[in-house]
């Protein structure tokens, strides 16, 4: 049975986001990956998340293939679900930021509306897009999981950069371009932003 929104309401934690961060001595933020599959977004996220935990930096990441296992296993790969898939995940996110820590997330998020309803679920400064750039030819020769050739034979409807549009980001805080910067190279991008915007530390 079905609560009305007006007896839902907000109950304020006692111990608020400020003074999370203060705990953990840095800025929480939305690091939100975004690129083509095979772009290399896991690969940075996870290269990303070790740098920063051995700096002490309290992180957690959100990978698209692992959520889709869980949370989001009930969604499919239309638009809609699309776009439910990354409305859940970025609520999900806005909740770690809340927490105080710097939450990754690595998903394909081909649209540029939803990743802006993603922006807009934090304050300003706390989401960070990183746009994973790498030519289509170059994923697909990649290719890891054999998702390309599937999507060109025609086996998987609706997949992003050959049967389903990919936006690319518009004004991203970082972009990356995979097929050209080495991993570490990359890190060292993101690293350097979030050292220049003063979100590291306090």
């Amino acid at each position: 049975m079905e609560i009305e929104a007006s007896n839902i309401i907000w109950h304020s934690s006692t111990v608020n986001k400020e003074q999370r961060q203060k705990l953990n001595q840095h800025y929480s933020c939305m690091l939100w990956i975004t690129g083509l599959s095979a772009s290399g977004k896991s690969t940075l996220a996870n290269a990303l998340e070790y740098r920063l935990h051995e700096m002490e930096v309290r992180t957690y990441l959100l990978d698209g293939d692992n959520i889709r296992k869980g949370l989001n296993s009930d969604l499919g790969f239309g638009a809609e679900d699309r776009r439910e898939n990354i409305r859940r995940i970025a609520e999900v996110a806005r909740l770690f930021v809340d927490a105080g820590v710097m939450c990754i997330t690595a998903f394909i998020s081909p649209y540029q509306q939803d990743r802006d309803f993603a922006r807009n679920l934090v304050s300003l400064g706390e989401f960070v897009e990183i746009f994973a750039k790498c030519p289509l030819s170059e994923c697909e020769k990649r290719d890891p999981k054999g998702l390309y050739k599937k999507a060109r034979s025609g086996k998987i409807p609706d997949f992003t950069g050959i049967t389903a549009p990919y936006e690319e980001p518009k004004n991203p805080e970082i972009m990356v371009e995979t097929n050209k910067l080495s991993i570490d190279k990359s890190v060292d991008r993101v690293i350097s932003y979030l050292y220049n915007k003063g979100i590291l530390f306090f």
